[in-house]
């Protein structure tokens, strides 16, 4: 480790541990205490570390919530190490840190179904906050749908190459597209993970994470149809029947969009048997888009 990266990981821990005991900062004093710019606390305050501890700034001086003050030992300091992206700084660590911990807790924030990824590059940020706020069991508020939101977050999961966050809303696991998902905010507010929400999201019997499901009979035609016994394209895919001109299979799904969208895809070789209401939905669907 050179010089210049050994200074930065020093500041790094004292920081931390000045916040742990309480201690109220300022740039000033600190830039003049490791001997560098106040920019560069700055940067340590806003970017390294306030988007994983509950930093306030009060009176012009930075300090830490005091629900968390004394609360961190050194098993902590080094996990948000981790969660801030300068585990790089910390190669003195014991070699299974960053495998048992990071890579870990990390990979347990995230399901990841198929080989493909949405872009998200541009909300790397807001993904990042989430899954720190998932890893440490925080509640958190955003606006989805234009209507403001309270969730316990369980989990990130990469279906059929979209993103979608799985929490606990009034109760009721739901999924939220990622990529909708505005004003994120980890309020820090500990939550304790319901075992029931906990066995469904383990079982994983369904790309989408739900206590409603439906069940969905499709007709699909000899043209398509080895697409669908090639591999598997839907959730809990079940061969019901198969000729030489047609495919009878079932799937489960949490809501009725999840499925309508596959079956608008592979139009006309699709369509759905059961329930029928779902078909006269898709046909309403279809004739409203031919007036536009």
């Amino acid at each position: 480790m050179n010089n210049k990266t050994d200074k930065l990981t020093i500041r790094i821990i004292a920081i931390i541990t000045k916040l742990n005991q309480g201690e109220h900062l300022t740039p000033k004093e600190l830039a003049e205490e490791f001997s560098v710019s106040e920019r560069i606390i700055q940067k340590d305050l806003n970017e390294r570390l306030n988007q994983f501890l509950p930093i306030v700034k009060k009176d012009g001086k930075y300090c830490m919530e005091d629900f968390l003050v004394g609360k961190l030992d050194y098993d902590d300091i080094k996990t948000f190490a981790t969660l801030s992206g300068i585990e790089k700084l910390y190669p003195s660590l014991e070699p299974t840190f960053l495998s048992d911990i990071f890579n870990k807790k990390i990979n347990d924030s995230c399901l990841v179904k198929g080989a493909k990824y949405e872009d998200i590059t541009d909300k790397r940020t807001l993904f990042e906050t989430l899954q720190v706020a998932i890893i440490l069991k925080h509640q958190v508020t955003f606006t989805y749908k234009e209507k403001p939101r309270v969730v316990n977050p369980y989990k990130l999961v990469n279906t059929h190459d979209i993103w979608y966050l799985v929490g606990d809303e009034n109760g009721q696991l739901k999924n939220f597209t990622f990529t909708k998902i505005n004003e994120l905010y980890n309020t820090t507010e500990k939550f304790h993970p319901k075992q029931e929400f906990l066995e469904i999201i383990n079982k994983n019997e369904a790309d989408w994470f739900s206590q409603v499901s439906i069940k969905v009979t499709l007709e699909i035609d000899a043209q398509v149809k080895e697409y669908f016994l090639r591999r598997e394209l839907l959730p809990n895919q079940t061969i019901l029947k198969e000729t030489n001109k047609r495919l009878i299979l079932q799937t489960k799904v949490s809501y009725e969009e999840e499925i309508l969208k596959v079956v608008r895809y592979w139009i006309p070789h699709i369509k759905i048997i059961e329930p029928v209401e779902l078909q006269e939905k898709l046909h309403e669907q279809l004739d409203s888009y031919l007036k536009i």
